[in-house]
């Protein structure tokens, strides 16, 4: 019974089973326009082309353009329709959403379907277009509510009463001065509340946050996040308030630096896609696999520096995958929680080395914990399954576990050290990804195990 209750209707089926009804147009629009324009958007997606080029003459563009903004990939929709009505149902979008899908366009398609918008329309986003994807102009929409600053409170409720016909951003009211520059900005809540004898000023906050429209992403994004207002107003250099980045325009931001970083620490020099072809993949993933190919054969020449150990005490071979996993386990660990901790521009020098000073010290606690447990496991192994004396076992077992101690130091030093230094010289920490920390560990881990191997066993205990 309670599983019954819980159960989520099938709103997509529901509006499916409409659509193919023996209902009138005028029942058919009625009925739909009880549901939400996200199960719209998803009932719409299961249908045939020839199914939805009905739904587009039947809804008309200002409604399409409703159910796009809620589909993941609306460009190859678009195309279904001719240029005049795909251009139509794009002045109805709001610009920011109406740009991203032009994004998606071939330069010829997204010329003329801007030179067939209507005036307000082409302007808005001929001007989002100008700007870079990197800055935060390419992220505003044009869709706000703005008055000025010398109106009366019922003015100010009649013009935003005005606007909100064509803007539905309308929970903060922007408002300018005589000059036409931004002034400050108002909560709706309290307009709403605010009496007709007080002044508009009084409800104002001249402090509000805001961001410049040549201003990088990358550099305000927490900023902003700070903040959690439902939107923040976009600048020009002389104060004129152009755009606003919405709480979803953060929220996609935010998704899509997250993207990068995580390709970043994959190894690649840009984020994937299932579009893209083969040769577009391999060149961004070969930069990176060049430049870690020569450092592991890096490593493998390390390791043939130690070939003497190997070839009097061949059983260390086994133990070094073991210490090499674990060292750069710890510096994913360390790189991890360094890049995220770097995102912090007001960092003291002070508070970098006690970021330092702390990883090394989580890698020898840890390291201490897992050393004990190798010395013990590994002994036993050699011990009893190798049949060694167990002098002899324990003796290779404190050596692997003494290793895996140092290795997971240096590792976790290597781990924070390194995207500190990528962020001093003004390099994305990300690009020390995952396989280089990786990498640089392997080197680190071999010099440690297999020279403290060749020291302890064979010149001081002389194990031959």
């Amino acid at each position: 019974m309670m599983e019954k209750m819980l159960k989520k209707p099938d709103y997509a089926k529901e509006i499916l089973a409409i659509m193919h009804g023996s209902f009138s147009k005028e029942e058919m629009l009625d009925r739909i326009a009880d549901y939400h324009e996200n199960d719209i958007a998803e009932a719409f997606e299961l249908l045939s082309e020839s199914e939805r080029k009905s739904w587009y003459q039947m809804f008309g563009p200002e409604q399409i353009a409703e159910i796009f903004s809620y589909i993941d990939d609306p460009d190859s929709y678009l195309k279904e329709l001719p240029l005049d009505e795909a251009a139509k149902v794009l002045s109805f979008m709001d610009s920011d959403d109406a740009v991203d899908i032009l994004d998606e366009m071939d330069h010829s398609t997204q010329e003329k379907l801007v030179g067939l918008l209507d005036e307000e329309s082409g302007h808005d986003i001929k001007m989002i277009l100008s700007y870079e994807d990197d800055e935060m102009g390419s992220k505003m929409t044009t869709n706000f509510i703005v008055i000025h600053n010398n109106l009366t409170i019922r003015q100010a409720m009649r013009e935003l009463v005005q606007q909100a016909g064509e803007n539905d951003n309308i929970s903060t009211v922007y408002v300018l001065d005589e000059n036409d520059k931004f002034y400050g900005a108002i909560d709706l809540k309290d307009l709403i509340v605010a009496r007709q004898e007080d002044n508009l000023k009084d409800i104002i906050s001249t402090s509000y946050p805001y961001v410049n429209d040549h201003e990088m992403i990358d550099d305000c994004i927490e900023r902003i996040k700070d903040y959690a207002e439902d939107s923040i107003p976009v600048l020009t250099e002389d104060n004129l308030l152009i755009g606003v980045i919405t709480a979803m325009d953060i929220i996609e931001a935010v998704d899509e630096e997250m993207g990068e970083d995580y390709a970043k620490l994959a190894g690649l020099t840009a984020e994937e896609d299932l579009k893209e072809t083969t040769i577009e993949s391999m060149k961004k993933r070969l930069p990176w696999l060049i430049i870690l190919l020569f450092l592991g054969m890096g490593v493998s020449s390390v390791v043939g520096v130690f070939e003497t150990v190997v070839a009097v005490l061949p059983v260390v071979m086994c133990f070094q995958s073991l210490i090499l996993d674990m060292a750069g386990n710890v510096g994913t660990q360390s790189l991890a929680v360094t890049i995220r901790v770097l995102m912090d521009e007001t960092l003291s020098t002070k508070q970098k080395l006690g970021l330092v000073v702390k990883e090394m010290r989580i890698g020898l606690c840890n390291g201490l914990f897992l050393g004990v447990l190798a010395f013990v496991f590994i002994g036993s192994y050699i011990w009893l399954l190798k049949h060694n004396p167990v002098a002899h076992a324990f003796v290779i077992s404190g050596c692997v576990g003494f290793s895996l101690m140092t290795a997971m130091v240096i590792s976790s030093m290597v781990g924070t050290l390194v995207p500190m230094f990528f962020h001093k010289i003004k390099i994305d920490p990300a690009v020390a990804s995952g396989p280089l920390i990786t990498t640089i560990n392997d080197l680190v881990a071999v010099v440690t195990y297999y020279g403290l191997a060749w020291l302890l066993l064979i010149h001081v205990l002389h194990m031959v």
